[in-house]
Order: C-alpha cells, then structure tokens, then sequence
C-alpha cells in the first residue's frame, strides 16, 4: 500500500524507523531486531540508507524481508548528494523489482573529502524519481527548527514547497523534543500553502549519550525538563530508558491530543522502546 493512501485515511497511524547494518557480520542480528519491531504491526515502517549507498544492498534486503513475512508496508530511504544519476535510477529499478513503491526522497551527508555528483538538493532526486516511474510514492524530510544550512526559516519553507513542487507526497519531521516548536512549523507550513500530510519524527532518548549526538544531528532545542529528566536519571541505564520512553510518550499524547494524527518514532532498532510506547498508546491508537 502506498503510503500516502495510508495517512490520507482518517486515523491515527504510528510508524517506525529502522537502519541496517553497516558491515555483513551483523546483518543477521539487525535484521532480527527490525522483524522484531515489524511484529507489533505498525502502520508502516522506514529503512534508512547510508552515505553514498553503502548500505543499499542491505536496506533493500530488510525492507523486503519487512514486507514479505511480517506484511508491514515500508518506506525505502534513498539519498543522492554523493550519488550519480545511474545509481539513482539502478536502485530505482531495484526497488520495483523488489516490490517497494514507498521511497523517503533525501539528499543525505557527504563523505568527508567528496563533493555532490549530480544532486545538490533533495528536490532534484524527488523531480527524477516521479520522472523515472509517477507511480512511487515520495516522501521528504523537513526541521521544525529550520534546516542547519538554510539561511532563515522562510528560505526553509521555501525549499520544502520546491519539493512538494517536484512530487513530494508527504513530509516527515526531523527529530524535536518540545512540541511548540512542531506546532509552530506547521502553521508556519500551512500558511505557506503546503498541504501534504506531515508526519511527526520523535527520537526516545534513553541513553545519556544519545543526548549530545541527537542534538548534533538535529539541532533539536532542548526544554528544561528534559534536561531535568537526563540530569535525574542518566546514570541509572534502566531508569533512563524507561524515562526516555515516558517523554517520547508523553509528546506523542500530546500531539495527537492537538490534532497531529502522524507519528514516526525513530526507534535506533531498539525492540522494547518501540514496544514500551505501542503499548504506552493502546487505547489512544484505537
């Protein structure tokens, strides 16, 4: 099923990310972990895709072993800034040759030392996907908070209409962990004339060490009582995770309580956190 289809039905849907292995040697155990979190039947589930394609072999494989045994439809991630358009349009073929027909459209990190090939911008990917097959269903990234590298927030904004310009047919958040901060991006977006389905992207933080790199990589705010909850429990590992599970528990209640019906939780393949907040959401996801 396309996912688009899925978050134009009037429902709460609640999705989760996984990532593949990085080397063959640990194929097996992350595969395991990703038909683990596949189990407790989410509405869809993402697969990422690293720097330059390094793991595309392995994203293909677990996206389809999601698919085919668990019945769980998937969301390939697909980067191009250090790809060439032949790579792009061979993992294409791929993909349909697998049967994915949901790709996450985005334009990714550089290795160090290397510079874009024939990508520049997430929009261009999603402009040659839609011309390479309209029949994929593309979704796209956006930051609540502003893109690290735009110059303000309206030259953000403006990017994302280029994608959903291109073909883009639905957006997912980067992480963030104050819920104002995602209530003002989407009126900001709505104001805009953006009006595709966003999806909200909550990062469970239930390691002290996640915390730095998570806010290296999004920029994220941190809200005080965040910082509370990591002071009070970061060095108890049990009492963290279940913390980090409240908070990112906490947030989704409350965005689904102010009309978000859209929730993609990044789960870092960790089966007992995605677990701890399906079960923390019972009742609310019925």
């Amino acid at each position: 099923m396309k996912i688009i289809d899925r978050l134009q039905e009037d429902k709460i849907t609640l999705s989760f990310e996984v990532f593949p292995p990085k080397y063959s040697k640990n194929y097996d155990a992350v595969s395991q972990k990703a038909l683990e979190i596949a189990k407790l039947h989410p509405d869809f589930m993402s697969v990422t895709y690293g720097a330059g394609g390094g793991t595309s072999e392995y994203t293909v494989n677990i996206a389809k072993e999601i698919q085919q045994r668990e019945g769980v439809d998937v969301l390939a991630h697909l980067t191009c800034v250090s790809s060439t358009k032949e790579k792009v349009h061979n993992m294409l073929e791929i993909f349909k040759a697998n049967g994915i027909e949901n790709i996450m459209a985005l334009r990714g990190d550089l290795p160090d030392g290397e510079t874009p090939h024939h990508y520049e911008h997430a929009s261009e990917l999603i402009k040659e996907i839609k011309a390479f097959d309209p029949n994929f269903c593309i979704g796209g990234a956006c930051y609540p908070e502003g893109h690290p590298e735009a110059h303000n927030k309206n030259v953000d904004i403006e990017n994302l209409k280029k994608k959903i310009d291109a073909g883009c047919d639905f957006l997912t958040s980067q992480m963030f962990f104050d819920n104002a901060i995602f209530y003002n991006f989407l009126f900001r977006a709505r104001e805009a004339g953006i009006q595709v389905p966003i999806v909200a992207g909550i990062m469970p933080i239930t390691r002290k060490e996640q915390v730095k790199r998570a806010i290296q990589l999004s920029g994220s705010s941190v809200p005080g009582r965040f910082v509370s909850m990591v002071d009070a429990f970061g060095d108890n590992e049990p009492a963290m995770k279940q913390a980090g599970i409240i908070y990112a528990t906490e947030q989704i209640t409350d965005l689904i309580a102010n009309g978000v019906k859209h929730i993609h939780v990044y789960t870092m393949n960790k089966p007992d956190v995605a677990k701890g907040i399906m079960d923390n959401l019972s009742e609310i996801l019925k």
